[in-house]
């Protein structure tokens, strides 16, 4: 497909080295050497609070109004907040715990923290709000050993912190300090002055200092603690400005809800704000039915000029985007850039932001793609240019180097680079597992060439090789490629889909509607319709049944699309693990979750709600 979009913005011109080896396997580099980066993430906020003071450097909503911090503010309280860790006794060997959401008094504890040597950790808050048993949390603290502890509300954090075993770390509350016996608020850590001591620590960071630790989900096991380390952070964020020079031609301005206890949030938009001088605004609002209203609202005030966003967050923008004229002109206003990671964006989705931007800036618009994961800090590649296509993740970054290994019928991709993590937290074994004998990362995704005659073309992700299975002839089923095929198929009710047939003899799906897509389609909807209502509409089986059909004509195999596919009448559960905290869809929890479904699926005689597709 042609691009119709365009953009003024520098990027670095897509160039790749390719070395070809005998046993198959390739290596990927960038011919860009990297330059010199910064020593600590400290010295980004101490530059902008010299260079430009009075920059609104961090947002967040309070009620009807914004609280806003300038970088000559933040630096002076996160001096003091560090002044005041370091009197606790806080170190290398005593981090800090974060178990709250994105805030304000979040983002200066953690650079306070990371101002003077000590690691931060910020956890999903789903393992204390969530959870019963509390069973993930304490595996954390077990591994972390804090100093401190810090959590928005004591109310509602009160029993989480109640079944923690603190051995004497300091609890520190934002709200309702009096709901858990001898915790401190918030506003302490900022009575001290910050004196010598915050000087010589910071000038004591080095390229090793471990600047975080983040927790993996542990979807697949217990949560694993990713060191990431003050070169990491830095030298990733020198990889990206190099393939992205624009970012240093305008301060960027980002509205953004992607968990900090996430790399793709904590350190990518994150960073990314604080290392170029801009300005970052907290959303609280979620890809979920009933928050992606917040959102809505804090665009409408609030204009971005590079928008990031997990797919299904797309999905569930876009109707609002599409019918909201006020919510449009803000969004598009100065934005230069949207941005999809995480996982691939279906080809429906890029089209209609597509359209969208044609209709409303004449194309000015890049959308942009990124790869990696929490142990690479956590970008890896990245495209150039206003992209033509969804699926491409563009190319290496300047010192990043991917290794493609034949493995199954793919190409399985590993990292090696500076923004590459040195291993696990004391966990010995899982990081001699993580690292092959060239020291290249095991990530677990698959790769492909967008062009394998022309490698400059770009990249495709190709899924995850451990989601990957085998029906029982022994053929491979590529779960990510038929996934994608099925919602493009199924435009625009599908929102997402969970892969069957392990070990069966046909491929299967446990479709999930998009509510809003849906309402759209069927215009004569009651308004109070529900899932169950829009699952048993004729229109729409006739619309799914059409798409499953047509992808069958299209593919070659039986292994490449659904012969049968079910409609869920329960949207995923955030509480059970189904959506991940940053809007994922978790196919392993959902195929346990659902396993009754998965036999309906299958049952015969086959039940009137199952697709069924010859």
């Amino acid at each position: 497909m042609k691009t119709r979009l365009y953009t003024r913005l520098r990027f670095a011109p897509a160039l790749v080295d390719v070395d070809r080896r005998a046993d198959g396997s390739c290596v990927l580099s960038s011919p860009q050497k990297l330059r010199a980066h910064s020593r600590a993430v400290g010295e980004w906020l101490e530059r902008w609070a010299a260079e430009t003071p009075e920059r609104v450097y961090l947002g967040e909503r309070l009620n009807d109004g914004w609280r806003k911090l300038t970088y000559r503010q933040a630096l002076g309280a996160v001096r003091r907040i560090g002044q005041s860790l370091l009197d606790t006794g806080l170190g290398a060997e005593r981090p800090v715990a974060i178990l709250s959401e994105n805030s304000v008094d979040h983002a200066l504890l953690a650079l306070g923290a990371m101002h003077v040597g000590v690691p931060v950790a910020p956890i999903s808050p789903a393992y204390s709000l969530l959870s019963k048993d509390f069973v993930k949390l304490k595996t954390i603290f077990a591994l972390l050993r804090p100093g401190l502890v810090y959590a928005s509300d004591g109310a509602r954090y009160a029993a989480a912190l109640g079944a923690l075993p603190r051995e004497g770390a300091t609890v520190v509350l934002g709200t309702h300090a009096d709901a858990v016996a001898r915790a401190v608020p918030f506003s302490r850590l900022l009575d001290n002055l910050a004196g010598s001591r915050v000087d010589k620590a910071f000038a004591g960071i080095g390229p090793e200092t471990v600047a975080k630790i983040l927790f993996t989900s542990g979807s697949t096991g217990e949560p694993k603690g990713v060191i990431n380390t003050q070169r990491m952070l830095c030298a990733n964020q020198q990889m990206i400005v190099q393939t992205w020079p624009f970012l240093e031609d305008t301060p960027p301005v980002l509205v953004d809800w992607q968990p900090w206890n996430h790399t793709a949030g904590g350190n990518f938009c994150f960073n990314l704000t604080l290392r170029n001088g801009g300005s970052f605004y907290v959303d609280g609002g979620r890809p979920l039915p009933g928050l992606i209203e917040t959102t809505v609202r804090n665009l409408k005030e609030v204009s971005p000029t590079l928008y990031s966003n997990v797919p299904r967050g797309f999905d569930l923008l876009l109707p609002f985007l599409e019918s909201d004229a006020e919510l449009r002109r803000s969004f598009f206003k100065v934005l230069e850039v949207v941005l999809y990671a995480g996982a691939a964006l279906p080809q429906n989705l890029w089209e209609r932001i597509e359209n969208l931007a044609i209709a409303e800036r004449g194309g000015e618009l890049a959308i942009a793609a990124g790869w990696g994961s929490t142990e690479t800090a956590p970008t890896a590649t990245l495209t150039v240019g206003p992209g033509e296509q969804a699926g491409n993740i563009g190319l290496p970054i300047a010192a990043c180097e991917l290794k493609l290994v034949p493995s199954g019928g793919k190409l399985e991709v590993r990292v090696r680079g500076p923004n590459v993590t040195p291993g696990y937290l004391r966990r010995e074994d899982l990081t001699r597992a993580a690292f092959d004998e060239e020291r290249f990362y095991r990530i677990g995704d698959a790769m492909k060439f967008a062009d394998a005659s022309n490698p400059v073309k770009g990249l495709l992700f190709d899924g995850r090789v451990v989601e990957d299975f085998k029906l029982a002839t022994g053929i491979w089923v590529h779960v990510g490629a038929v996934r994608m095929r099925m919602i493009a198929a199924c435009d625009p009710l599908i929102q997402d889909a969970v892969i069957t047939g392990h070990d069966r003899d046909e491929v299967g799906a446990l479709l999930f509607l998009n509510p809003l897509t849906a309402k759209r389609f069927c215009r004569d909807a009651p308004q109070d319709a529900g899932l169950a209502w829009f699952a048993a509409n004729q229109d729409v089986r006739a619309k799914i049944a059409e798409g499953l059909a047509k992808l069958a004509q299209e593919t070659a195999g039986s292994s490449m699309h659904p012969t049968r596919a079910l409609v869920m009448t329960e949207p995923p559960s955030p509480d059970a693990g189904e959506i991940t905290d940053k809007g994922y869809l978790n196919q392993r929890a959902v195929l346990e979750r659902r396993a009754a479904f998965v036999e309906t699926l299958y049952a015969r005689p086959l039940v009137p709600e199952v697709f069924l597709v010859r």
